[in-house]
């Protein structure tokens, strides 16, 4: 059987990468995204590319690479956050922007994953959330219908993996990072840890390895704090 292992993140991407792409990444902030591939991606060069993530790093770190390089088209996220880069291209008309409320797009993702082309959704009704999209009427509570969302790649971070590509996360790192394991037609995970066969306890296997197509061990695990705010103590401790 082919080893799902791969020497770095450049050759995990390897034929995987195209033009116009949809591309999902992991990640919540900063958390859990894919330190390692995501510099991969933006010197493999690939150009209009349509990434579906709950945001777009910040300034000068994660997805925000791709978007200075001038590598995104779209974006699909919950959040613009304080990315001052993502902000003057949206206001420009450089960059597309579909905002979805964070749980609208977790489960979309995650309908993605299962197979389910379509849910209803209370959140989002009478707003611009919902314009173009039908409303329907359920026990005298309007809904929206919201569609899966599938990506041709999805790059996600874990903690541990073994050889098959189970995968163990870390905390708030999980985040985004198993729904979008599901939903991408090849998922590239990049882990901190590569244990042998049969070390992770099956009980405690987050994503199981059928949906892992390729597996590299980060290069890059900085795991930066996007706003770090602190105060004098007052006393010392006891």
């Amino acid at each position: 059987m082919t080893s799902k292992i791969y020497a770095s993140p450049a050759a995990a991407l390897d034929g995987v990468l195209f033009d116009g792409m949809t591309l999902m990444s992991g990640g919540f902030g900063l958390s859990g995204n894919p330190e390692s591939l995501i510099p991969a991606v933006r010197d493999a060069g690939v150009k209009g590319l349509t990434v579906i993530s709950n945001n777009c790093g910040a300034d000068g770190f994660g997805l925000w690479m791709l978007l200075n390089n001038g590598q995104i088209k779209k974006m699909i996220s919950s959040y613009v956050g304080e990315n001052k880069l993502f902000e003057s291209l949206y206001l420009s008309g450089e960059l597309e922007l579909e905002l979805n409320p964070q749980g609208t797009l977790a489960e979309r993702i995650r309908a993605g994953g299962a197979g389910i082309p379509a849910f209803f959704t209370p959140t989002g009704v009478g707003t611009v959330v919902a314009e173009g999209k039908p409303v329907e009427a359920f026990e005298g509570r309007d809904y929206v219908r919201e569609t899966w969302l599938r990506a041709d790649l999805a790059i996600i971070k874990a903690w541990k993996a073994d050889p098959e590509g189970n995968l163990v996360f870390r905390k708030t790192a999980r985040n985004f990072n198993p729904v979008m394991a599901a939903a991408g037609r090849i998922t590239v995970a990049e882990v901190e840890e590569i244990v042998e066969a049969g070390a992770l306890d099956a009980d405690a296997i987050h994503t199981p390895g059928i949906y892992i197509d390729r597996i590299v061990l980060s290069t890059i695990n900085e795991k930066r704090i996007e706003k770090l705010t602190t105060r004098p103590r007052t006393q010392e401790p006891a």
